[in-house]
C-alpha cells in the first residue's frame, strides 16, 4: 500500500508503469513467501517440545505464545525465533513504508497549491492511520517483556489486531470519501443535540 501511494503520489505519469500486473504479483508473492518462511521456521521449531498435561489454550485462537505456555519443555529458542521473525517481518515492513512515506512527504511539501497539498495527505492519512493501529496492537503483542504476559491483554491484542482492525480498514479507508465525512458530521450532530445557548 506504501508503494502504490508512493507511485501515485511521487510518479503520478507513470503509475500504471510503476504498479504493473507484474509488480503487484511480485509483491503478493514476496508476502506469500515471507509468512511460509515464518510458519515453517515455527512448526519444525514447535515439534520438538513435548505437552503433557493440560492441553486447552486459554486464548482467542492458537498463536505462538499462548501454546509454548503449555508446554513443558524449555521454550527459549522458541521465544527467540518469535523474537527474531518477528522483530525481521516488522522491520522488513516497516522500513519500507517509512522510506516511502518520507519520499512522499517530500514530493507533498513540493506541491504548490494548498488544497493539492491537502489532497494529498488525506489519501495517505488513512492508511497510516491503519498501519498505525495494526503495528502498534502488534508490538504491543509480541514484543514486551515475558515478565509481563498477562492472558487478558493478550487475548484483547489478539481480538482487536485479528478482528477489530480489519474491521475499522472500510471505515478508515472511505473517511477519504467526501460523502462519508459529511454524513459521518451529520450524524455526529444528530448525537449531540441541538446547540444550545
Amino acid at each position: 500500500m506504501a508503494y502504490d501511494r508512493y507511485a501515485a503520489i511521487c510518479n503520478p505519469l507513470l503509475y500504471s508503469v510503476t504498479m504493473s500486473q507484474k509488480a503487484c504479483s511480485v509483491l503478493v508473492t514476496g508476502v506469500y513467501i515471507m509468512a511460509a518462511i515464518g510458519a515453517v521456521a515455527h512448526t519444525s521449531s514447535m515439534i520438538r517440545l513435548s505437552f503433557h498435561g493440560d492441553n486447552v489454550i486459554h486464548h482467542y485462537f492458537c498463536d505462538i505464545i499462548p501454546l509454548l505456555q503449555l508446554s513443558c519443555s524449555n521454550t527459549y529458542l522458541n521465544e527467540l525465533l518469535v523474537a527474531i521473525i518477528g522483530g525481521f517481518n516488522v522491520l522488513a515492513t516497516t522500513g519500507p513504508i517509512t522510506v516511502s512515506y518520507a519520499f512522499i512527504l517530500k514530493s507533498i511539501l513540493r506541491i504548490p497549491s494548498a488544497e493539492g497539498r491537502s489532497k494529498a495527505f488525506s489519501t495517505c492519512g488513512s492508511h497510516l492511520t491503519a498501519v498505525g493501529v495494526f503495528y502498534g496492537s502488534i508490538i504491543f503483542m509480541y514484543f514486551k517483556p515475558a515478565s509481563s504476559h498477562s492472558m487478558v491483554q493478550e487475548k484483547v491484542a489478539s481480538v482487536f489486531y485479528t478482528t477489530l482492525i480489519p474491521m475499522l480498514n472500510p471505515l478508515i479507508y472511505s473517511l477519504r470519501n467526501r460523502d462519508v465525512k459529511h454524513v459521518l458530521r451529520k450524524v455526529l450532530r444528530k448525537r449531540r443535540g441541538p446547540p444550545q445557548g
